[in-house]
C-alpha cells in the first residue's frame, strides 16, 4: 500500500501546486517556462519564479527528512560517462522544450487539464517517443 500512497500524494501535491499557481498568479506551472522567464524577467516576476524553483529543490530534501531515506535513483550510464551523458541529455531536453513550446509538466499537467489540443498532441508525442525508446533499449536494438 505504501508504494501506492507516495505517488498518489506526490501527484496530488503537483496538481495542487499547479492549480494554485494558475488561480493565484494566472501562470502555467511549466518548469521550462518558469526557468526561461527567470532568465529575462523583472524583479517582480522573478520572485514567484525563484520561490517555485526553490520549492522544487527542497522537495527531495523534505522527503529525505520525513522518510529517513532518499529515493532510489539509478542512472544507466557508466560512471566515467555519467556527466557527459547528463549534460548532453539536459541540452537535448532544453532543445526539445523549445521545439515543443513547453515541457512535460506544462503540457502534461497543466495543458491536459485545460483541454489544450496542442498539449494533447505534445503529450501523445512524448509518450510515443518514450514507449519506442524503452522498447529499443530493453530489446537491445539501441545498444
Amino acid at each position: 500500500m505504501t508504494s501506492f500512497l507516495a505517488p498518489l500524494a506526490g501527484g496530488a501535491l503537483i496538481g495542487t501546486a499547479a492549480a494554485l499557481l494558475l488561480l493565484v498568479n494566472g501562470r502555467i506551472a511549466g518548469i521550462s517556462g518558469i526557468v526561461g522567464g527567470l532568465l529575462g524577467s523583472s524583479g517582480r516576476e522573478a520572485g514567484w519564479r525563484v520561490a517555485f524553483l526553490v520549492g522544487l529543490l527542497l522537495g527531495p530534501v523534505l522527503f529525505r527528512l520525513a522518510a529517513g531515506h532518499g529515493p532510489d535513483v539509478r542512472v544507466g550510464a557508466p560512471l566515467g560517462a555519467f556527466w557527459p551523458v547528463l549534460v548532453i541529455a539536459g541540452l537535448l531536453v532544453g532543445y526539445g522544450t523549445r521545439l515543443g513550446s513547453g515541457c512535460t509538466s506544462g503540457h502534461g499537467v497543466c495543458g491536459l487539464a485545460r483541454l489544450s489540443p496542442r498539449s494533447f498532441a505534445a503529450v501523445a508525442t512524448f509518450m510515443a517517443t518514450a514507449m519506442i525508446t524503452v522498447f529499443l533499449v530493453r530489446h537491445g536494438v539501441a545498444r
